[in-house]
């Protein structure tokens, strides 16, 4: 873990180019409507962590929701503030550790979106997190997060082979065609999949090569790590439309309030 940063060090790398992040993964409208969704229900004050290039804190701030966004990557954080001013939206962005922080003020909401948690590879880190957020809730607030349920068949096919990734490719303005493949493997004694990213065109192969690495975070784990943060699950999904968590859902969406 980086001293200074709430990922691993070598993960620092894939978010600096922020423009081809968003191009990368432009986002759905299901994980959008449902954090709207959530700041509509709340009311109030709403805090992202590792909030990106602001992806779902723009539109929450464009519904009149008081915002702030706190990210530790100082490229995405740029591209956030110009897109929010691009649109005329208010929001006060932070750069800062997901881990530790205080901001000396409360939030009715507090979310942390498309696994950013698990950049949080040590149990400590994680807990240490669950504590800042609990600190920063008001009265009535709650945190809400989404993270991937981890499946053991996807886990074991990272052999370490690189893989061409079809279903990741996309068209940029500047360079055509991006294509991208995936070299992963699985330290299952650290819960963590070190990865390797490769992006190419036919003119450029390998114009960027980025270090990934995403921690799994088990069903069982979490509600003991929230308790050790202070906080405890009220709602526990597992998928974007509040349909109950199975074994088989691919995602964690956790509702928690102050224990």
């Amino acid at each position: 873990m980086d001293a200074q940063g709430g990922w691993n060090y070598m993960s620092e790398q894939f978010y600096s180019d922020a423009k081809l992040y968003d191009r990368l993964f432009p986002g759905s409208e299901q994980p959008l409507s449902f954090y709207r969704a959530e700041a509509d229900r709340q009311g109030g004050s709403v805090l992202e962590l590792g909030s990106g290039t602001g992806r779902k804190l723009i539109p929450i701030a464009s519904d009149g929701h008081p915002s702030t966004g706190l990210e530790l990557s100082p490229e995405m954080l740029a591209e956030a503030r110009r897109k929010a001013d691009e649109r005329g939206v208010v929001v006060e962005w932070l750069l800062g550790d997901m881990r530790e922080f205080d901001l000396r003020r409360t939030f009715d909401l507090v979310f942390i979106a498309a696994n950013s948690l698990l950049h949080l590879q040590e149990a400590d880190d994680l807990v240490e997190c669950f504590r800042s957020v609990r600190r920063h809730l008001a009265p009535g607030g709650r945190l809400v997060f989404d993270v991937f349920n981890p499946s053991v068949r996807m886990l074991a096919e990272a052999d370490g082979v690189r893989r061409r990734r079809d279903t990741l490719s996309f068209v940029d303005p500047d360079r055509g065609v991006v294509q991208v493949d995936v070299e992963e493997t699985y330290d299952a004694a650290a819960q963590v999949t070190r990865g390797t990213w490769f992006f190419s065109t036919d003119a450029a192969p390998d114009f960027v090569v980025a270090p990934l690495e995403m921690r799994s975070i088990f069903p069982q784990e979490l509600p003991l790590l929230l308790s050790l943060g202070g906080l405890r699950v009220v709602e526990r999904f597992g998928d974007w439309s509040r349909a109950p968590f199975t074994s088989d859902a691919a995602l964690q969406l956790y509702v928690c309030t102050p224990d």
